[in-house]
């Protein structure tokens, strides 16, 4: 069998595909305290302390402010983590995902 022959009939490789992302979310709400929910990205999103003041303040202004972006399961896992701290304190504090396009 010559080469070319060979080449031809061996099967392509299957590309693996990117995973999809997702944003995680931070809603605002008018209950819970700013210095929580700085903790809160800092101790789940490790985030440095400037870096939480600044995604809080822009969820605070404009009711919603995108925290970080992850694979589903990173994503979904993190956003389920930081809403129960805030549960855990009786706290409306919510995050979501959706996925990024």
């Amino acid at each position: 069998m010559e080469e070319t022959e060979f080449l031809a009939k061996a099967k392509p490789k299957a590309k693996a595909e990117r995973p999809k992302l997702y944003k995680v979310i931070l809603l605002n709400d008018d209950f819970t305290p700013r210095d929580f929910v700085t903790c809160v990205l800092m101790a789940v999103f490790r985030m440095t302390e400037s870096e939480a003041l600044a995604v809080m303040m822009a969820a605070h202004r404009r009711g919603a402010a995108v925290v970080a972006v992850f694979t589903r399961e990173v994503a979904e896992t993190k956003a389920l983590a930081g809403t129960e701290m805030g549960r855990e304190q009786g706290y409306p504090l919510a995050f979501t995902t959706e996925r990024e396009e």
